[in-house]
Parts: C-alpha cells; structure tokens; sequence
C-alpha cells in the first residue's frame, strides 16, 4: 500500500469545537477512519436535533399561539444552536466536494449533460 502525497492530504472541519470555541480539523487522505465515523454520527446526530428543535418550536410562532416571552427566547435559542450546527455541517461537506471539473474527470461527461 503505498502513502498519499503530502500535498493529497485533507482538511475535515470536525462538527465540534473546543471550549474556546476553536474550530477542529482532521487531516486525512480521504480514507474512512474512527474519527470520521465519529463525526459523521456526530452530524446525523445534530441534523435529528434541528429537525425536533424545528417541529417543536414551529406551533409556537404560529398566529394565535399563546408564549410567554420566556418561551420565544428558548425556540429562538434552540434554533439558532442548530442553524450554527448544520452551518458547520454544511461548510464541512461542502469542503469535501470536488470541483465540478474534477468530479468528471474520468468519467467521459461534461457539466452539461
């Protein structure tokens, strides 16, 4: 088995942070590893919390819903943690995709068909 080249190594943004609120990366050749199948865990985990955070909190902006202030604060704060998360989630997966040039190459496509 031979080793990637230095310059063939990737960055991952990780979906979590340190208590500083430091973003973390893992470099990798593109092979699944444990920490990657963390993450992705980590990630289907945090897109099923703002799925719930979203249903649960919907009823409670509707006209004619009766909240108390209190309340609002709560769905808005829960929303905002999940839009950040999936933010994370989605600039991650977005790194990990190749270019559209890239992507064909090989494959004898274009873009356009």
């Amino acid at each position: 088995m031979t080793r990637p080249e230095p310059d063939s190594r990737l960055l991952r943004l990780l979906p979590w942070s340190d208590a500083d609120g430091k973003t973390a990366l893992l470099s990798t050749d593109g092979t699944e590893t444990y920490l990657s199948r963390l993450a992705d865990r980590v990630e289907e985990q945090q897109i099923e919390t703002a799925a719930i955070a979203l249903k649960l909190t919907r009823p409670m902006v509707e006209d004619g819903a009766h909240i108390t202030v209190s309340e609002l604060r709560w769905a808005a704060r829960r929303l905002i943690e999940s839009l950040k998360e999936l933010l994370v989630i989605a600039e991650s997966r977005g790194q990990r995709i190749p270019p559209y040039a890239q992507a064909h190459e090989g494959s004898g496509r274009t873009g356009d068909e």
